[in-house]
């Protein structure tokens, strides 16, 4: 018998694991949870076994419904070949802690571990499902998403995706990896307005029963590539189990300690996939929160207070700039013992005044779990010089969050529990912060400024970066946020 997901709002909209990959939001808004997960991954089977064998292993057991034969071949699609290290994830150390290099994919950053194997994810889906008709993927990013979405989509039978990113709110290596997107499939659109803008239009139209019906009578779908499809979230988790397996094979721990992870993030994806792992029977002790000046998610791990009633602040780490977290509904879900009604009302609440409380029990809950960094750019960047000049070793500008969120960990609770920091993009993704951080001011485009930090510390530049501001601009579309649904009625014409 196949496992039922859930909405996290209401327990009687139950669907598959495939299914709830092609609908990718659940229809009253809630996103798709299970209601029960067991420790049920014996960490030592996995010792000797590379990433591709430990994703088949996480995959394959979250999305039951999918035979093992296809996820087999959905792995191996995704990650042959893919990456520029065959480990995929590799681990290394940095000073007295770990740092898993998630940025080795396509468009060198975590998002692409992900996005890389969502499309054969989907399709698989689509096909298990009998579904005769076209998909219409709709993406909101921060600046990583986008891209890694697009190329994974890029030319995928029987899908459309069309990517809406804030139009001052991304790096010009992040805006000139999407508008240089080729495919026939590919959509791309600035909006004038922050990622947080984006993210709500796209809920919006996800839960437009009058457009989702239009569509449907065309034989068309929606679904999305955000984390808020649990297809791109599963695939995350491996992750972690890689790390852990990686340090025991490397002796640097032994079967069953506890370690920390640190993660940067704003929409809360990769740090949940954390609290996931730790579920199926990971030994995590803490999961690390490091947030920048957008610092919802460190007020509410210290105060059980949501609130986005506040400036929002554009940072040199902009794939961060975020203050609705949508993947925190599904936590809020899991410490509120499963309780759909009140995760409803929270959400409910978070949308007519912007802001929730949670109950003192589920804050004690949570705080047993997470521990919350702010690190703002001062830090940051003293940070990226700091590691720098004692290591070797670069660091992007969230990436030097988690590490400062670490260090002030162990400052203030003397835990010495081995600990493992989530590098989530190359440091030339950012490359006039991380210079600036290294060499003071620099008034050079940012591919120009890439070529000097290469000339200055001989860190290679990822190989999809070069050039790219020399390819030809394919998409210029620039929307207002009331236009996002016509621009989507568009695409679906």
């Amino acid at each position: 018998m196949f496992k039922s997901y859930e909405s996290t709002r209401n327990s009687k909209l139950k669907t598959t694991a495939s299914k709830a990959v092609l609908k990718g939001i659940a229809e009253d808004g809630g996103l798709f949870v299970l209601r029960d997960i067991d420790k049920c991954i014996d960490i030592e089977s996995l010792t000797g076994k590379n990433y591709i064998e430990i994703a088949e292993t996480v995959i394959g057991l979250m999305l039951d419904d999918i035979p093992a034969a296809e996820i087999k071949e959905c792995v191996k699609k995704a990650y042959t070949d893919k990456f520029s290290k065959d480990e995929v994830t590799p681990v290394v150390k940095v000073g007295d802690s770990f740092v898993t290099e998630l940025f080795h994919g396509p468009t060198s950053a975590f998002k692409d571990v992900a996005l890389s194997i969502l499309p054969h994810l989907m399709t698989t889906s689509y096909e298990m499902n009998d579904i005769d008709g076209e998909i219409i993927i709709l993406t909101a990013t921060s600046g990583d998403t986008g891209k890694a979405a697009l190329e994974g989509f890029k030319n995928v039978k029987g899908t459309q995706i069309a990517v809406f990113y804030p139009e001052f709110g991304v790096s010009e290596v992040q805006k000139a990896q999407m508008v240089t997107q080729e495919g026939e499939n590919t959509h791309v659109c600035a909006i004038k307005g922050n990622f947080d803008d984006a993210q709500t239009g796209v809920k919006k139209i996800f839960t437009d029963e009058k457009l989702i019906k239009e569509f449907e009578e065309s034989n068309k779908i929606f679904s999305s590539a955000n984390s808020i499809n649990i297809g791109r979230l599963v695939p995350q988790i491996a992750y972690y189990f890689y790390a852990y397996v990686q340090l025991i094979e490397k002796k640097e721990i032994c079967m069953g300690d506890a370690v920390n992870f640190s993660v940067p993030t704003g929409n809360f994806g990769n740090i949940l996939a954390g609290y996931y792992a730790k579920m199926l029977g990971l030994p995590i002790n803490k999961l690390l929160c490091g947030s920048n000046e957008n610092n919802v998610l460190y007020d509410f791990i210290k105060t059980g207070i949501y609130n986005r009633n506040r400036e929002f602040h554009k940072t040199i780490s902009p794939s961060m700039d975020i203050l609705i977290s949508s993947n925190l509904e599904r936590l809020l879900y899991y410490m509120s013992n499963k309780d759909n009604e009140a995760v409803k009302a929270m959400m409910e609440q978070l949308n007519s005044q912007g802001k929730y409380e949670v109950s003192d029990e589920m804050k004690e809950k949570i705080n047993q779990e997470f521990y919350a960094g702010c690190v703002f750019k001062e830090d940051t960047e003293k940070t990226i010089k700091e590691v720098y000049d004692k290591y070797d070793y670069l660091l992007d500008t969230h990436t030097a969050v988690a590490y400062k969120t670490l260090a002030d960990y162990k400052r203030e609770t003397g835990d010495e529990s081995v600990s493992i920091i989530l590098s989530t993009a190359s440091p030339y993704k950012f490359s006039k912060s991380v210079y600036e951080s290294l060499f003071g001011l620099n008034d050079k485009n940012e591919f120009e400024i890439m070529e000097e930090l290469f000339e200055k510390t001989g860190v290679p530049i990822p190989e999809n970066l070069k050039g790219l501001n020399n390819k030809k601009v394919i998409h210029t579309k620039v929307c207002e946020i009331n236009e996002m649904k016509e621009y989507v009625k568009s695409i679906g014409r």
